[in-house]
C-alpha cells in the first residue's frame, strides 16, 4: 500500500481551514462549495511544492511551507470566486428564450 505524505494531509487541512473561514466571512459559500474547498486542498499543495522550489522556507511545519500553502490555498478560491462572478447567471424565471409566459 502507497505512503501518504504529511504534505497531503497537511494540504487538506490548510484547504478545510481556508474554506471555513471563507463560509464564515461570507456567510454562505452557496453551490460552488465543492469547488472552493477541492481547489483550495490542491492549491495549498501546489503552494507548498511551488513555496519548496523557489526556496521560500518563512513560516515551515517540518517540510511542509504553511504560508506558501496558504497563498496557494487563496488563489484556489480566488480562481473559484472569479469564475463564478463572470460566468453566466440565471435569474428567476429565465427558462431559455421563450419569455416567462411560455
Amino acid at each position: 500500500m502507497p505512503e501518504i505524505g504529511p504534505a497531503l494531509v497537511l494540504a487538506i487541512l490548510v484547504g478545510v481551514f481556508w474554506t471555513a473561514f471563507l463560509v464564515v466571512v461570507r456567510g454562505v459559500a452557496g453551490g460552488r462549495l465543492p469547488f472552493v474547498f477541492l481547489l483550495a486542498i490542491l492549491g495549498a499543495w501546489a503552494g507548498d511544492a511551488a513555496g519548496g522550489r523557489l526556496g521560500i522556507a518563512i513560516l515551515r511545519v517540518g517540510d511542509f511551507d504553511l504560508l506558501s500553502a496558504s497563498a496557494g490555498a487563496w488563489a484556489g478560491i480566488g480562481l473559484v470566486v472569479l469564475v463564478s462572478v463572470l460566468g453566466p447567471t440565471r435569474t428567476p424565471g429565465s427558462r431559455g428564450s421563450g419569455g416567462p409566459g411560455r
